[in-house]
């Protein structure tokens, strides 16, 4: 049995209990060496191998997987965050499928929510956005056509962009076409939740060069939109005079 098991954002406490609790019976361990914490580990069992995948490719990292079934031995495949999202797991799951080797996903807190959460903001505010565009700029990997910044930018949503900040000024261009203007808040998260965490905000206008002088390069999240500074409306679920299936609305009230 092979385990996909998101590890979280960094914090070694944001792995779930279920996915600590296979990480901790698990025979082999291969794990994203270049995003999760190796503090991971020291939850595994003394007889427990370590493959730090960093440095192999996708058919080592089945060879491993082969064998451990031949013997056997239960395998976790230790993803950053959340493996669903760019964990390049599906490509692995269609090498087990072909051998007849069964296996599960534990999802894990992603690192776009855990940065919604370090800047102590939440996506979806009623009359600003209830849409969440997660996404990435093309770089070594491409994009579809259909999925441009710019083009995703132009629907004004609550953003979450992986693995561009190495892009700063590219990403900033095709936010502001597509938003339309330079004074929409952005925040970007270096290693939400790491110790090392680091928060820069600003808008479309100046964050570009707030990120060069935090000389931040890698491993973070821009998040972009409304959400993160301005007024909303208030939520209809916990007003008092709305109604739902657990609870009546209160007779307005009125004014003498």
């Amino acid at each position: 049995m092979v385990y996909f098991i998101g590890a979280g954002p960094g914090d070694v406490d944001l792995i779930t209990v279920k996915g600590r609790r296979f990480l901790e019976t698990a025979d082999i361990v291969i794990y994203a060496g270049s995003l999760v914490w190796v503090e991971h580990l020291k939850f595994c069992k003394s007889s427990c191998q370590h493959y730090n995948s960093a440095s192999m490719t996708m058919e080592d990292v089945v060879a491993v997987m082969l064998e451990a079934e031949e013997k056997g031995l239960m395998v976790v495949r230790l993803h950053t965050g959340d493996p669903t999202i760019y964990g390049a797991i599906r490509e692995q799951m269609v090498e087990l499928d072909k051998a007849g080797i069964t296996y599960e996903i534990i999802p894990g807190v992603s690192s776009f929510t855990a940065s919604c959460a370090a800047i102590k903001r939440e996506f979806t505010l009623p009359g600003v956005s209830q849409t969440v565009i997660v996404t990435r700029m093309e770089g070594r990997t491409p994009v579809p056509k259909e999925e441009d910044l710019e083009l995703l930018a132009s629907h004004k949503c609550s953003m979450a962009i992986f693995l561009s900040v190495q892009n700063i000024d590219k990403v900033v261009a095709k936010l502001v076409a597509g938003y339309g203007s330079k004074d929409v808040p952005v925040a970007v998260v270096y290693k939400a939740t790491w110790p090392e965490e680091q928060v820069v905000k600003g808008t479309l206008g100046d964050i570009a060069e707030k990120v060069k002088v935090a000389d931040i390069k890698n491993f973070s999240q821009i998040l972009v939109g409304g959400f993160i500074e301005g007024d909303f409306e208030r939520s209809q679920l916990y007003h008092p005079q709305f109604s739902h299936a657990f609870r009546k609305a209160e007779a307005p009230t009125v004014e003498k």
